[in-house]
């Protein structure tokens, strides 16, 4: 069951904000997430009684479709790979551009998700190499829940962890102010 966390009352200022920078973003990988996700049940095509997600194996190329790349910003981008019994969808987090607080805040709440996989039944592991996470959806995710469910999941997650890691962000720097302002009253 992919479980989401519960949605926060609604703040016009903030969609706003987001509807301007990040909704084009996201609408667009939803659309293309809700094409992509038209999967169905292939056996392997050399072992027999084997179901592998054809987008890990890449067993032949008439079972794969070509990749999506959606960039949002130079370093802020989502691949979409798609075939037919599985889609492989990875995020890369904004990173590069940011400063040094908050690529540690990334990989650490990012590893933190990573290590309690077995708890977002779409999750991977390891990620793709240059993405800060990634999900694989096979056709058998799509006969236990909807597409619609699983296209909201992974729209809803990329919305909550750019908010989650911009919040820790500024929750680390008030505790250093305060802790600065402590500090110089000594003295």
């Amino acid at each position: 069951v992919v479980s989401l966390r519960p949605c926060r009352a609604f703040n016009p200022v903030l969609y706003t904000l987001m509807s301007n920078t990040l909704r084009p973003y996201l609408n667009c990988v939803k659309a293309t997430l809700d094409a992509a996700l038209c999967l169905r049940f292939s056996p392997s095509h050399t072992v027999e009684r084997h179901d592998k997600p054809e987008v890990e194996i890449q067993s032949g190329k008439e079972l794969q479709q070509n990749p999506i790349t959606i960039c949002r910003t130079k370093h802020e981008r989502c691949l979409i790979e798609p075939s037919i019994n599985s889609t492989r969808i990875s995020i890369r987090m904004k990173q590069e551009d940011s400063d040094p607080i908050e690529i540690i805040l990334c990989r650490k709440f990012l590893r933190f998700l990573m290590q309690r996989a077995e708890d977002y039944v779409v999750m991977r592991r390891v990620p793709l190499e240059g993405y800060s996470i990634s999900f694989l959806i096979t056709d058998k995710h799509l006969e236990r829940l909807p597409k619609r469910r699983i296209v909201d999941f992974i729209v809803h997650f990329m919305e909550e962890a750019d908010k989650e890691i911009s919040e820790m962000k500024i929750s680390m720097n008030a505790r250093g102010r305060l802790v600065a302002t402590e500090f110089m009253q000594a003295f």
